[in-house]
């Protein structure tokens, strides 16, 4: 088992809504990491439960700011999503899956959420999107959404534009 995933400020995006979300991604990750052998497929189902939540939260924001139906940032959330998906089908045979899954998803979560979901957080403030209540704010210092729906993530180091 590799260290345990922690919360700490280098996740912390300055959107409210994305925060709590992460930081309970990060708990129910800590969770699945520390799992015995006997609570580690229910603490995978737990950790999807929450995951599609969450992404689907963020979809739902990408597609309300102006990014298209199949941005990187979406196919991202889709491949990660299947993959957790097939782990806990195979789980049964193989528990190994599952910690390499975990140890894996501590590392790649921590590069999402540093790039890709603070692109979408800068953007959702940008345009002057409020993720607490899904709606746009009337605000004259707000960006209009794009016309041309983005296929990229939004991070200015994405090379999809």
């Amino acid at each position: 088992m590799s260290e345990l995933l922690q919360w700490s400020d280098a996740l912390v995006l300055g959107n409210d809504a994305m925060d709590r979300t992460h930081e309970e991604f990060v708990q129910r990750l800590q969770a699945l990491q520390a799992a015995r052998d006997d609570a580690l497929r229910p603490a995978l189902r737990a950790l999807i439960e929450h995951t599609e939540a969450h992404f689907g939260q963020e979809d739902a924001w990408m597609a309300a700011t102006g990014f298209a139906p199949d941005n990187c940032h979406q196919r991202q959330h889709a491949m990660v999503l299947g993959l957790m998906r097939q782990v806990e089908q195979q789980a049964a045979q193989d528990l190994s899956l599952v910690r390499r899954l975990a140890d894996e998803l501590a590392i790649w979560f921590v590069q999402h959420a540093q790039m890709m979901d603070a692109a979408l957080a800068w953007h959702c403030e940008q345009v002057g999107f409020d993720t607490a209540t899904g709606t746009l704010r009337p605000t004259s210092a707000a960006q209009p959404v794009p016309d041309v729906p983005m296929s990229h993530c939004g991070s200015a180091g994405c090379g999809t534009r």
